[in-house]
């Protein structure tokens, strides 16, 4: 038996068309038989005992590493705190204090924490003598008086970063 195109396109279409309604009809008594979860957006699920083991690890291993990411943050912040109060900042002034001593022996440095807080060493060497002295800095100022190059030495502490080469000082008052 041969049918012309046209009445096989109208029973593929008939066919399509009861195969789709019948697919609904299907669904549609599953879900009626079947409990709904509300939890799942309305959609039913089954989870058989191996998977939701699975699920189960994987929950534990999560909660075990936010707790782990917790106190790694906190730890990392307590850190924070306490490199706040190191000597983070450092810078080294050398230079010739008086006019008969050369070779920049004379030295003014700074060691500050990041608060611009901590201490200038600062070493004058003569022909007979050396004279260290050691004056707190607190807040990038000292009560102390300081020398151009103390100055210069918290300056470039704070600026964080160390002079580069620089043609020597001279100084020819001395201390």
């Amino acid at each position: 038996m041969t049918f012309p195109a046209k009445t096989l396109s109208v029973l593929v279409v008939i066919a399509v068309g009861l195969a789709v309604l019948a697919l609904f009809v299907a669904a549609a008594s599953a879900a009626r038989r079947r409990p709904r979860r509300t939890d799942t957006g309305g959609l039913p699920v089954h989870i058989d005992d191996v998977l939701r083991g699975i699920l189960e690890g994987h929950a534990r291993s999560l909660q075990r590493l936010e707790a782990a990411v917790r106190q790694l943050a906190s730890q990392g912040a307590r850190l924070g705190e306490q490199l706040a109060g190191t000597v983070q900042r450092v810078a080294l002034i050398r230079y010739d204090a008086f006019e008969d001593v050369g070779g920049r022996l004379s030295f003014s440095c700074a060691m500050l924490d990041d608060h611009g807080n901590g201490v200038v060493v600062t070493s004058i060497n003569g022909r007979q003598d050396t004279r260290v002295y050691a004056k707190p800095v607190h807040e990038g100022t000292s009560d102390h008086n300081l020398s151009e190059e103390e100055i210069e030495a918290i300056r470039e502490a704070l600026a964080g970063r160390m002079p580069g080469p620089e043609a020597p000082k001279q100084r020819v008052e001395a201390r």
